[in-house]
């Protein structure tokens, strides 16, 4: 599938301020991403103006803000976190009843603040990662033990489960007012800065010992670094590229289509495979703003949430091979390919001997205190061990692209 990207290229940026300064970024943004092929000026906003008229033609009863830190028009559909499916398929599925405004690329919040805003009432929507926003909603570590999650599929697979609603998203909303309505999928290696560009294509765990990493805001993300010999070093999201690209950490932890879609291709040489904990980009709501509607405005909520997840689920692979070039053999003219970064995937025995090192199930003690906390906050669940129960009902090996979707909400 065509990114925006690369839809765009004909169109300047200045053109493209025009156009949202003249029908509203959501209205352009929205047409973008609906038109097949490369994208020309006069087709564009024949099609903003159309869909600006469409969206406009009613006064809508809700209008709800959506705020998604680092995205824009360049690089919404490079990770597919679903944000503009799920805004065009609830404003369509209520007849204009609802309709969103999407305010990315950090105009209204940054990836460590779209939480508190929310909760805040500032904004009614986020996306962001939730290991970025578990400083505003603690809970959100429950994703983020070690080697919890296989694979992709296990956490595709875990999102769909009714035992989601029970293990993560009740004791979110209870505690921290926030609805979990859907996420993209990933998990998170390390991306090695250019002092690893001349260097042979990591095979070991033992050749990552020493480094020194960004970390997110996952406490529990730290806990394995810590245990990996990684040394986390908490830096802000923002601040990452200028990290990697003054030397002043080797490299960051987080997930390829993170590296492909924040410009952070050009400063990583290595993206290392180490799938030792979620990467998941997720869209939440304001459970007040939720509680606030009317059952069969909920019900559109939820079923375009459900809708976005089968997207994202599709989509998001494909684009990991065909868009990103985390793949090998990788495909030529993907961004990796681009800016010569090397996906680095470890042999099965390195990943066992990091899961060995780091997880709860072999090295419970460093976990305890957290695993405590997050049990009692969520009414006497044990937390990993449930989710790995969960994440373990489907092969480890098994396509992400072949998990069967559910309605979790559902029985």
């Amino acid at each position: 599938m065509t990114g925006l990207n690369e839809k765009l290229r004909g169109i300047s940026r200045r053109d493209l301020f025009k156009l949202s300064g003249k029908f509203g970024l959501s209205s352009t943004l929205l047409a973008a991403s609906s038109m097949a092929g490369v994208v020309t000026l006069p087709r564009l906003a024949q099609a903003v103006e159309s869909t600006y008229e469409k969206r406009f033609s009613k006064e809508p009863k809700y209008t709800l803000k959506y705020g998604a830190s680092g995205f824009n028009e360049r690089n919404l559909l490079i990770e597919r976190a679903g944000c503009l499916e799920f805004a065009r398929d609830l404003e369509e599925r209520t007849d204009g009843l609802v309709r969103v405004e999407f305010i990315g690329d950090n105009q209204i919040c940054g990836q460590l603040n779209c939480v508190e805003k929310t909760q805040l009432g500032i904004i009614d929507i986020y996306a962001a990662s939730t290991q970025n926003s578990a400083g505003g909603a603690p809970y959100l570590n429950v994703l983020d033990y070690a080697y919890m999650f296989p694979g992709r599929a296990s956490q595709y697979h875990f999102l769909y489960s009714p035992g989601s609603q029970r293990i993560l998203r009740d004791p979110l909303e209870k505690r921290h007012g926030l609805k979990f309505l859907f996420s993209h999928c990933e998990l998170r290696g390390i991306q090695l800065g250019l002092k690893y560009q001349d260097k042979p294509t990591v095979t070991k765990l033992e050749e990552l010992f020493g480094t020194k990493n960004r970390v997110t805001g996952t406490q529990l993300g730290r806990i394995a670094m810590q245990l990996l010999n990684l040394n986390p070093v908490p830096i802000a999201w923002e601040e990452t590229l200028d990290g990697l690209k003054q030397g002043l950490i080797d490299g960051a932890e987080t997930w390829a289509s993170a590296v492909a879609y924040a410009n952070m291709s050009p400063v990583v040489s290595q993206s290392v495979d180490l799938k030792f904990f979620c990467g998941t980009e997720h869209t939440s709501m304001s459970s007040k703003v939720f509680d606030s509607f009317e059952p069969e405005v909920q019900e559109a909520v939820m079923e375009s949430s459900y809708l976005t997840q089968v997207q994202i689920q599709a989509a998001n692979e494909a684009a990991l091979v065909k868009t990103v070039g985390f793949s090998d053999p990788q495909l030529p003219g993907t961004i990796f390919d681009e800016y010569n970064v090397r996906p680095a995937f470890l042999p099965d025995d390195q990943i066992k001997m990091a899961e060995e090192m780091c997880s709860p199930e072999y090295n419970p003690e460093p976990w305890a205190q957290w695993r405590e906390r997050l049990n009692n906050w969520a009414g006497g669940i044990d937390t990993y061990a449930e989710i790995s129960a969960i994440a373990r009902e489907v092969p480890a090996d098994m396509k992400p692209e072949n998990v069967e979707p559910r309605r979790w909400w559902k029985s």
